[in-house]
């Protein structure tokens, strides 16, 4: 189900270990990561994944919280959104 979908945006420095960091702390709370794509353009990081939180130990918002805390952490912006919010943003 789409509700249980979510879409999470990183953008900041290329550095070692940022998909590692975001990766670890959704396993932690058993996000499951079905899709993902990253790319480098002259230094700058960006990757988008696309999550199911339906077994997660945390709910949406706390989620959000923490990954946002994390992208604060290793100095990186991160944007956590539901997948249906994310879709209707970015339908003209």
């Amino acid at each position: 189900m789409d509700d249980n979908k979510i879409i999470i945006t990183v953008s900041g420095t290329d550095k070692v270990g940022i998909v590692a960091n975001i990766a670890n702390i959704l396993a932690k709370y058993k996000v499951n990561i079905e899709d993902i794509k990253q790319t480098l353009m002259q230094g700058h990081f960006v990757m988008f994944m696309l999550c199911d939180i339906e077994k997660s130990d945390v709910n949406f918002k706390e989620l959000k919280n923490i990954l946002i805390e994390e992208g604060n952490r290793i100095e990186v912006e991160i944007w956590v959104q539901k997948k249906g919010i994310f879709e209707k943003m970015h339908t003209v």
